[in-house]
């Protein structure tokens, strides 16, 4: 069977995207992907929806199955605001319909779109986080980690553990890379692993590197910059509003605002689409291929943009 598969990016968060309908492989489609294109972070799924206008379905690199993709939901929301000539839309994702909307283009009209990020919880159980019959777990140390780095459980439903470090920790990874492997292996902590983000301050926002849960180290996670956005205004780091917020693939915005009834998030950033492939998804998932691929110019633009941004090196306060 051919299918046509759209190779997408929201900063540099690379996927594969397919409009398809609903079945039970989809995974194995997203480890086939991996396999033939090492750099892939996984498979966004465009699925018919009857209570938006089109459902997304996330595979991260391993198979397995994310609640949620703030980057990916920027590229979902580019293609299928483009499909149905529409400016602004819903798309359905496991937890909640999210609101979508086409924002003014970047220099040299690099496609950017402001996607709803929701819902919030502080509480352990919704990670699932288990520690000491604790309830919630904000802006502490966690002692058998370190007695100096506060740390904050909160699931936008995805699950993320977010510590605020100082700059050393960035350049040297080692740290972070320990505890991530840990969570995300059989541990007492978190039974279904873990996405960790270590945020530092930067001289106009903050600067956040996350180890994703099923993926590893990856240049952006979508969900993982506005809750360590969330978590950076709650601390005093940054103020309430618009956020910038730089990681290794770029720079997004996170608007963050405190209401009555909890939190307001938005995340605003690119959704670049890089080439359009035609491919072979054969029975025997192995023998699967590539047959052509037509590429775009977009990336170029979008490397510009990164050229203007700060590097790590120069943002640190």
């Amino acid at each position: 069977m051919e299918i046509i598969l759209h190779k997408v990016h929201g900063s540099m968060n690379l996927f594969y995207l397919v409009d398809g309908p609903e079945r039970t492989d989809y995974d194995q489609l997203a480890l086939r992907l991996s396999a033939l294109d090492p750099v892939a972070d996984g498979l966004l799924v465009v699925l018919p929806s009857n209570a938006a206008n089109a459902k997304m379905r996330v595979f991260n690199r391993d198979g397995s199955e994310a609640s949620m993709c703030g980057n990916g939901l920027r590229c979902v929301a580019r293609y299928v605001c483009e499909r149905d000539g529409i400016e602004e839309g819903v798309i359905e994702t496991m937890k909640a319909a999210l609101k979508v909307k086409k924002e003014t283009t970047l220099q040299d009209g690099i496609a950017r779109y402001a996607v709803e990020i929701s819902p919030v919880s502080f509480q352990l159980s919704d990670l699932p986080m288990a520690y000491e019959n604790n309830e919630q777990w904000l802006l502490k140390p966690l002692p058998f980690i370190s007695e100096e780095i506060p740390f904050s459980a909160v699931a936008v439903p995805n699950p993320h553990l977010i510590g605020i470090v100082p700059a050393e920790y960035q350049t040297d990874s080692s740290h972070q890379q320990k505890w991530a492997e840990l969570f995300n292996r059989e541990n007492p902590y978190f039974a279904d692993g873990v996405n960790v983000s270590y945020v530092t301050p930067a001289a106009e926002g903050i600067f956040v590197k996350t180890f994703e849960r099923g993926v590893g180290f990856t240049n952006a996670c979508g969900t993982a910059m506005t809750a360590s956005a969330l978590i950076s205004c709650l601390s005093g780091v940054v103020p309430f509003g618009n956020v910038y917020v730089y990681n290794p693939g770029g720079m997004v915005q996170c608007y963050v605002e405190k209401k009555e009834s909890g939190f307001e998030l938005l995340l605003t950033g690119n959704a670049t689409f890089l080439s359009v492939h035609e491919f072979d998804w054969k029975e025997e998932i192995d023998q699967s291929e590539f047959l052509a691929a037509k590429e775009t110019e977009e990336q170029l633009l979008y490397e510009k943009f990164i050229e203007q941004t700060s590097s790590v090196s120069d943002i640190f306060v």
